[in-house]
C-alpha cells in the first residue's frame, strides 16, 4: 500500500495543478446559480447537511468514511466556491494509463485505441465495512510515531517550545504526545475551539437573525442587530443575509401602516463591554459589534486582511438607511438607541444556518466570525457577551464536551491575542470528539477545516505530495505557527493531530517543517509487529 501511494502521489499532485484552472473557471460559471439554490433551499439547508450518525462506527474505516462523506458530498454553500466539486473531480482525474475499464469498454476501433484508457482503480475504502478481503489495520503504534515526526518537529525552525500530539479518532485514544499538556500560544488554531464551544451551546441549525421594529406612537424605527457578520449590503448577496432584502421588506410593511418617514435608530446592545479587540485597530478585524454589513471592509473583499470602516454600526444603519430610501421611506441621519419590549415587529433576515457560518470561519480563517461566534455563546450560556464573558463560555462548553482543559485560557474568538493559551491534546482530542458519534452537531468543526492544496489557508500548500490528504486550521502570529486537522494515513486510520511551536524567528521554515510533518503522519503506516 505504501510503494502504491508514494508511485500516485506525484501523479495525483500533477493531476491537481491540471484541473485547478477548470475547476477555477467552474466555480465562477456556477457561483451565480449556486447562490440562487442556496437562498432557495435554505429552510432546508441544516436538515441537508446534518451528518446522520448511521455513518459511523467504532471502525477506523467507518470514521473515514464519515468524514469524507460530510465534507465531499454534503449539499451546503461551500459547493458554490468548488471546495467539494473540486475534491471529486481531483479524485476522479488519473493519467492516460493503467487501471481496469470495469467491463463498459468494447469498441476496439483504431479511434478508440487512441482516447484515454480507463483510470486506475483504488482498492476498496470499506472493506472494514465487510465484503473484501482486507481490513482496515491496526491504530499506528506510539512508538513507530515517535520515530517518525521526532526528527521532524526537533529542528531549529520550529523554536524553543514545542508540543504535539496524536489521537485515534476512531477510538479517541491518544496514540501519541509530546509536551501535549503544555500550554502554548494557540493563534488561530484557537477558532477550532471556538467553533466547538458554539456548535455545541447553539445546536447546528441555530441561525443569527437582524430585524426591525417600529416604537409605537413615535415613528422610530429601530435596527437590531443580530451579531451576525456576515450581513451583506451586496447586490448579489451569496446566500447569506442581506440588508438589501431587509430594507425591502421594512419599507413594505411601513407603507401598510402608511408610514413613509422614520426616525432611524439602531441597536447593538446584544453584546456588552469594549467592542475594541486588545490588539487595537488592525486589519485582520473589525470592532466586535452586533451590527455590521460586510465585516465593515472597505475595499469589496470578503476575506484576509482589509481597512475597515471606523463605526461598523452606523455604516450599516447608514446603507440600510439608503436602501429604504430606494423604496420611497425617508430617514433621519441613524444614531444608537435600544428597541423596547413595545416595538412592533416589522422584518428580519437570517443568517445560513450556525454550520455554514463556522465552516466559513475554518476555511477562511475568518477573524469577525470567530469573534461573533465567542460573543453568541456568552449570549447562549448565560455569560456577559464581552471579550471575558465570551472567553469564560467557550472554557465551559469545552469542559462539557469532556476534553481536557486543565491550563487553557481563552480570551477572545479569534486566536489573535497572544494571551491565549490553548494545548495540543485539547486541539486534538477536540478534533477526534466532532467525529464522535454521540456529538453530530459537532461536525463542521471537521467539514470546515481547510484542504491541502484546495481551499482556504491550505490552498497553495501540500501540492507537493499530500494535497487533499490533510485537511487542517493553520495559526501564526509572530513568533507562533501551529496546525491542527486531521489525516488518514497509509493504514486507513483517520487521525486527529495538533503541532504547537513558539519562539520561532523564521516564519516561513516553521511552516515548511509542519507541512513536513503532516504529510509525514498520513504518508505513515508506522504499525509494528
Amino acid at each position: 500500500m505504501t510503494r502504491f501511494a508514494d508511485a500516485v502521489r506525484p501523479r495525483l499532485a500533477r493531476a491537481a495543478e491540471a484541473v485547478r484552472p477548470r475547476l477555477a473557471r467552474a466555480a465562477r460559471a456556477a457561483k451565480p446559480r449556486a447562490a440562487r439554490l442556496t437562498r432557495a433551499v435554505a429552510p432546508q439547508a441544516a436538515r441537508t447537511r446534518k451528518p446522520k450518525t448511521w455513518q459511523y462506527t467504532a471502525g477506523a474505516a467507518t470514521a473515514g468514511l464519515a468524514l469524507a462523506a460530510g465534507v465531499v458530498t454534503a449539499a451546503g454553500p461551500w459547493d458554490a466556491t468548488g471546495q467539494r466539486t473540486a475534491e471529486r473531480d481531483w479524485a476522479a482525474a488519473r493519467e492516460r494509463t493503467g487501471g481496469t475499464d470495469h467491463g463498459r469498454r468494447t469498441d476496439t476501433s483504431d479511434t478508440a485505441a487512441e482516447a484515454p484508457r480507463p483510470a486506475p482503480s483504488a482498492a476498496s475504502v470499506l472493506t472494514g465495512l465487510g465484503g473484501g478481503t482486507s481490513t482496515v489495520k491496526s491504530a499506528p503504534n506510539g512508538k513507530a510515531l515517535a520515530g517518525v515526526l521526532e526528527p521532524l518537529l526537533d529542528v531549529p525552525g520550529l523554536g524553543t517550545r514545542r508540543a504535539a500530539a496524536v489521537v485515534d479518532v476512531a477510538t479517541g485514544e491518544r496514540l501519541y504526545g509530546e509536551g501535549a499538556a503544555e500550554s502554548l500560544t494557540p493563534a488561530s488554531t484557537t477558532k477550532i475551539a471556538t467553533a466547538a464551544a458554539a456548535l455545541a451551546a447553539l445546536g447546528a441549525d441555530h441561525r443569527l437573525t437582524t430585524r426591525t421594529a417600529l416604537e409605537p406612537g413615535t415613528k422610530e424605527l429601530v435596527l437590531v442587530g443580530g451579531g451576525d457578520p456576515t450581513l451583506t449590503a451586496r447586490k448579489q448577496d451569496g446566500g447569506w443575509a442581506s440588508l438589501r432584502e431587509l430594507a425591502a421588506a421594512t419599507a413594505e410593511a411601513l407603507k401598510k401602516r402608511h408610514v413613509r418617514e422614520v426616525t432611524l435608530s439602531y441597536d447593538t446592545t446584544l453584546y456588552a463591554g469594549s467592542d475594541l479587540h486588545p490588539i487595537g485597530v488592525n486589519d485582520n478585524l473589525a470592532r466586535v459589534t452586533a451590527l455590521m454589513a460586510d465585516e465593515a471592509r472597505t475595499d469589496g473583499s470578503s476575506s484576509g486582511p482589509a481597512p475597515r470602516v471606523a463605526d461598523p454600526a452606523k455604516d450599516a444603519a447608514t446603507r440600510f438607511a439608503a436602501f429604504l430610501a430606494d423604496h420611497g421611506v425617508r430617514t433621519t441621519s441613524p444614531g444608537p438607541s435600544k428597541a423596547t419590549d413595545r416595538a412592533e415587529p416589522l422584518a428580519e433576515v437570517s443568517s445560513p444556518p450556525l454550520s455554514a457560518l463556522v465552516e466559513r470561519m475554518l476555511t477562511n480563517s475568518d477573524n469577525d466570525i470567530g469573534e461573533a461566534l465567542a460573543r453568541q455563546t456568552a449570549v447562549a450560556s448565560g455569560k456577559r457577551a464581552d471579550f471575558e464573558g465570551a472567553g469564560e463560555a467557550i472554557e465551559a462548553q469545552l469542559k462539557k464536551l469532556g476534553v481536557p482543559v486543565t491550563g487553557i485560557d481563552v480570551k477572545d474568538g479569534s486566536g489573535l491575542d497572544r494571551a491565549d493559551r490553548l494545548t495540543a491534546g485539547l486541539l486534538a482530542t477536540l478534533l477526534a470528539k466532532a467525529a464522535d458519534p454521540a456529538h453530530p452537531e459537532l461536525r463542521p468543526t471537521l467539514t470546515g477545516l481547510p484542504v491541502g492544496g484546495f481551499t482556504g489557508t491550505l490552498a497553495g500548500r501540500y501540492t507537493d505530495g499530500a494535497a487533499g490528504i490533510v485537511r487542517a486550521k493553520t495559526g501564526t502570529l509572530t513568533g507562533v505557527n501551529t496546525l491542527a486537522g486531521t489525516v488518514v494515513d497509509q493504514n486507513g486510520r483517520l487521525l486527529a493531530f495538533a503541532f504547537m511551536a513558539s519562539n520561532t524567528t523564521d516564519p516561513g521554515a516553521a511552516q515548511s517543517a509542519l507541512d513536513k510533518a503532516a504529510t509525514a503522519l498520513s504518508s505513515c503506516g508506522c504499525v509494528q509487529p
